[in-house]
């Protein structure tokens, strides 16, 4: 495994510790379909959460959420959207939503954690 996919499972790691601290259910990892790759999808008992998560080591090429640009949110909402259709039964009655994490530090067990609650999408 190439040494920036072993940072970005740790950091997918490091989230979905985070999120289940808050109380979240992790529904899946890495979930995959023709338009793409969702990292992580949680709940509770009002949201279906879906979580892109970027690690970086540090800042020289930008904050972790700078890679989350117009296009790519919009993506997400049609990945949200996949998945929501494809398990209907644990979205009805929840309010369907993005977030987004960024890690920031040589190591993602320590690295500092950002939380995006409800990205915006254009």
């Amino acid at each position: 495994m190439a040494d920036k996919d072993e940072l970005g499972r740790a950091g997918e790691d490091r989230a979905a510790q985070y999120l289940t601290h808050l109380g979240y259910t992790v529904l899946a990892r890495n979930w995959r379909c023709r338009a793409g790759e969702i990292d992580l999808v949680v709940a509770d008992a009002r949201d279906v959460v879906v979580v892109e998560v970027k690690t970086r080591r540090g800042v020289d090429f930008g904050h972790p959420f700078e890679a989350i640009d117009a296009r790519k949110r919009v993506r997400l909402w049609r990945l949200a959207v996949a998945w929501a259709a494809e398990h209907r039964d644990v979205v009805q009655g929840r309010r369907l939503r993005i977030d987004a994490i960024g890690l920031t530090g040589p190591h993602p067990a320590d690295a500092r954690l950002e939380h995006l609650v409800d990205v915006e999408v254009p």
